[in-house]
């Protein structure tokens, strides 16, 4: 595993660098915005924006290992995460309306508190300290994914006054360095882990100093801004109404419900196993991302004017590739007769689908969900997908470790045919809708290049 882990690396990385250089050369010139104090503005809020994920990557490829090195059981440990996303769904719930009402910077600033003691908490050999911690790490995913985007989106066109159709691009970007991001932590939490010989916790130290840095950026430099939203009550009944209203609304949540779901399963399940074969943890994970980068490449390769193709069709194709992949894992992890590497270009092929179904999945949710909508849809849109996890991961929690995990790739197969059938549905639904299409490109926006 060890030579196969590092050679899936080196292979995913340079293809990833190869479809990029053949993008950007193929791609004409377009008008780099050459804006100072856009630029400025910008850099401003990367800083502190990658440095807050670089710190939330950095800890994901030994969470379980550390767990495991505790001394706790399987089931345990299921117990934890499920803590995890309990509190991620009811944090998620409040977040929108909690940084609006205290303020977008001071909850950048709250999330690098919190998500420093979350960190702490992996200090401690104690459960329920673990606990607290993981109820700290859903509350600060919450606010990463709410407080930064909403600081920006404001900043952006109420105090700078920059245009709006330049908003996607600085997303785009740091959609990009996100996934560079999730590489280097990985092969980093690697390097402070078995390469210093330090542990497992290590990589959980050493997000802390990024942490702290992007807090203190995010103080001194950043301004103040609020909003006034409408009631998280009125905000939930208009999502439940036009949930209920408009069928391809219905279909794409069904989609996201049993995709995600099983995506969070996948997460917990993939350190169990491949950790017994020796397989290098930090290392798997950067392939895990590499993969996933291909995949959002090839996402943007395949909808670009020479290939055309749709993001409905990438989306069934992602679904096929999952599908395929679990199948796979059932037999790879049949008790007695487990093979890691087969097991390992099954986790890869899924972290390449999830390259091709997130930029999808936001394609279609941007031209299906009204804007004035969206926040209410996707908090529903959440509940289902974060309670199949955690019922998928109590079933776990009450399984043997052998044939539990096998019997859960399983279940995850049956329901991942489940989102195939939503996914027919759903083009049988828009096949004939032109506004679901990718436009022809007709020119480039004023932005900074990749």
């Amino acid at each position: 595993m060890l030579v196969t882990a590092y050679l899936a690396f080196v292979v995913l990385l340079a293809s990833c660098l190869g479809l990029e250089l053949s993008r950007c050369q193929a791609k004409p010139p377009g008008r780099a915005c050459s804006n100072p104090s856009f630029l400025r503005f910008q850099l401003d809020f990367y800083q502190v924006y990658f440095l807050a994920l670089a710190a939330d990557w950095l800890q994901a490829p030994y969470l379980y290992k550390l767990y495991q090195h505790y001394h706790f059981l399987e089931g345990q440990i299921a117990i934890l995460y499920v803590c995890g996303l309990a509190s991620t769904v009811l944090f998620g719930l409040v977040a929108s309306s909690l940084v609006d009402w205290l303020g977008r910077k001071k909850s950048c600033v709250l999330f690098s508190l919190t998500y420093s003691l979350c960190c702490l908490t992996k200090l401690s050999w104690d459960y329920f300290v673990l606990l607290m911690g993981r109820a700290l790490g859903g509350l600060s995913t919450a606010l990463l994914f709410s407080a930064f985007e909403a600081w920006y989106i404001h900043e952006h066109v109420e105090r700078h006054d920059f245009p709006a159709e330049w908003i996607p691009a600085t997303f785009a970007r740091a959609d990009f360095w996100n996934y560079v991001l999730a590489v280097v932590a990985g092969v980093a939490a690697e390097a402070v882990a078995c390469w210093m010989g330090l542990g497992p916790v290590a990589p959980f130290v050493a997000a802390i100093p990024l942490l702290a840095l992007a807090g203190a950026l995010a103080l001194h430099n950043w301004g103040e801004n609020y909003d006034r939203q409408r009631a998280f009550s009125r905000t939930c009944a208009g999502g439940l109404r036009c949930l209920l209203s408009d069928r391809r609304v219905l279909l794409l949540g069904t989609i996201q419900a049993l995709f995600e779901s099983v995506i969070f399963i996948f997460v917990f399940l993939w350190t169990p196993v491949l950790d017994p074969h020796g397989a290098p943890l930090g290392i798997v994970f950067s392939s895990f991302m590499a993969a996933s980068l291909l995949g959002s490449s090839l996402y943007r390769i395949a909808t670009s004017k020479r290939y055309h193709l749709q993001p409905m069709h990438l989306l069934s194709l992602a679904v096929l590739i999952v599908v395929f992949s679990l199948f796979m894992l059932t037999f790879s992890t049949s008790p007695g007769q487990e093979n890691p590497v087969e097991s390992f270009i099954a986790f890869l092929l899924i972290e390449l689908a999830c390259g091709l179904y997130f930029p999808s999945m936001s394609f279609l949710r941007r031209k299906v969900i009204p804007e004035t909508e969206q926040a209410g849809v996707l908090n529903w849109f959440r509940v289902p997908l974060h309670l199949l996890a955690c019922l998928g991961l109590l079933v776990l929690h009450d399984s043997d470790h052998k044939t539990g995990t096998r019997n859960m790739f399983s279940i995850c197969s049956a329901v991942m045919v489940m989102a195939l059938l939503a996914v027919v549905g759903l083009f049988t639904v828009v096949r004939h809708n032109a506004e679901l299409r990718v436009p022809s490109p007709t020119g480039e926006p004023c932005a900074p290049e990749l």
